[in-house]
């Protein structure tokens, strides 16, 4: 990893002061991008105090955005932070088109990007170091590597990756907890690591023992109330408030999450429609969820907020 930026510094000292926010990309009912209802969802994070932002990664369907749209996303995103937290947007599939993500992203003002994973192919580790290298070569913002589906880092193709300048971090969504010890060992000091599966709140405290304690929280998407009761609990060493919220939101959470593909976003967008955030409906190809499951998210919900003192 080349010198410490500035932004790298305010990444981990927000990573250790609240969890990193990924808001998400406000649509109208006909399924086009509605600037205003993203402005105000994004607004509304930043009060939250998240320690990063996010904008146009997988919770905010950039996999769904044409470029116009992700431009839109992005300005918004920078706009609205005003430099008070990185904004660090996602960029994906082929690094030729992840480089025109890039460059669009570069204009916006973004500070760094979340490379995510690409698009369609199995590939080989060589083949997973030279997409991240194409992509260094064409941008000067700093990459944070996003490993999941088809991208896993071994420790060699790991230790390559982070000898490349600009990328400054891993953001890991497997859950190997011993390929992550491996890579932790294997990190440059100062190498930026945290938590990204789908509910990283439930295997938080497995990440922090093998070193990796920051996260990103889908949940403050919807409910920074109880993202923010957790970490405080987390942080704090209070072993009991965790151990409530997992049992009574954050396990039930993930049950209702795994009833349909794509739901580790659709419900975190209905979730939000229910707290009255203008974020609209997903696109195609997910779906938003049942009657009966949206049903059952909002019993969920007001358990949730209920445990934490705040209202639907």
């Amino acid at each position: 990893m080349g010198l410490d930026t500035d932004t790298v510094r305010r990444l981990r000292e927000g990573m250790a002061a609240g969890v990193l926010s990924f808001p998400l990309t406000s649509f109208h009912e006909d399924g086009s991008l509605d600037p205003d209802g993203f402005r105000t969802h994004v607004a509304s994070r930043l009060a939250a105090a998240p320690g990063g932002l996010f904008p146009a990664c997988g919770t905010g369907e950039f996999f769904s955005l044409d470029e116009d749209e992700y431009r839109t996303v992005v300005r918004i995103a920078v706009e609205e932070a005003a430099g008070s937290v990185p904004v660090v947007a996602g960029t994906g599939y082929g690094w030729a088109q992840a480089a025109r993500f890039a460059r669009i992203a570069e204009e916006e003002g973004a500070d760094a990007l979340l490379v995510l994973p690409h698009y369609l192919v199995a590939a080989p580790q060589d083949g997973l170091v030279a997409q991240l290298e194409q992509l260094a070569a064409r941008t000067r913002l700093p990459l944070i590597a996003y490993q999941r589906g088809p991208v896993a880092y071994g420790v060699d193709a790991f230790r390559r990756i982070t000898a490349i300048p600009s990328v400054v971090g891993l953001k890991d969504g497997h859950s190997d907890l011993d390929r992550l010890q491996r890579l932790t060992l294997a990190a440059p000091e100062g190498f930026l690591l945290f938590n990204g599966a789908a509910t990283a709140e439930i295997q938080a405290r497995a990440y922090a023992t093998v070193g990796v304690p920051a996260y990103s929280s889908a949940v403050h998407a919807f409910a920074p109330e109880i993202a923010g009761a957790f970490f405080t609990a987390l942080r704090d060493g209070d072993a009991s408030t965790v151990d409530k919220l997992l049992r009574a939101f954050y396990v039930p959470l993930v049950e209702l999450r795994d009833r349909a593909p794509g739901y580790a976003v659709s419900l975190v967008k209905a979730a939000a429609r229910l707290r009255g955030a203008p974020v609209g409906p997903v696109r195609a190809p997910l779906t938003d969820p049942s009657a009966a499951d949206l049903a059952d998210l909002r019993t969920l919900l007001t358990t949730g907020l209920d445990l934490v003192g705040a209202a639907l």
